[in-house]
């Protein structure tokens, strides 16, 4: 199961990486490094770090698919995925972020409440601070205002 999930993030990683490559610019008008090269370095990155990952699970010889009952816990968390990026359209970058932490947390850090909400309030707000507010990059515009 861990080399099949793996395998799923792999595949998410070489499509960002696709994007990052062909429709973001390295460069801008200017000469200066354009809003390509974080994500390219960022997809290189973890396309890299994840086939050393896949290397080594195969590596240990594991027996990596023998236990489904796992799979109760990735199922919800896929879809939490897949609908943390139709929030993401709709609600913009902060708003969607922390209400995918927050039912992300409860499922996967259940029983602590207390530490769920900051981590869900803390970590988008400082993603906006430093994305906004250091690097001057906008967050994900929201078709919703709230």
């Amino acid at each position: 199961m861990r080399v099949a999930f793996l395998l799923v993030i792999l595949f998410g990683a070489l499509f960002y990486t696709y994007v990052a490559f062909f429709d973001l610019s390295f460069l801008s008008r200017t000469g200066r490094l354009g809003p390509g090269f974080f994500p390219r370095l960022i997809g290189v990155s973890a396309v890299m770090l994840i086939i050393w990952v896949i290397a080594d699970t195969l590596r240990s010889g594991l027996n990596v698919l023998s236990d489904y009952n796992k799979w109760k816990d990735v199922v919800p968390l896929i879809l939490l995925a897949v609908s943390y990026a139709v929030l993401l359209r709709l609600f913009g970058g902060f708003l969607a972020t922390l209400v995918y932490l927050a039912i992300t947390l409860a499922l996967i850090n259940r029983g602590k409440h207390f530490q769920n909400a900051v981590l869900s309030v803390v970590i988008p707000t400082a993603v906006y601070i430093l994305f906004d507010k250091i690097l001057n990059v906008n967050m994900p515009p929201a078709i919703f205002m709230l």
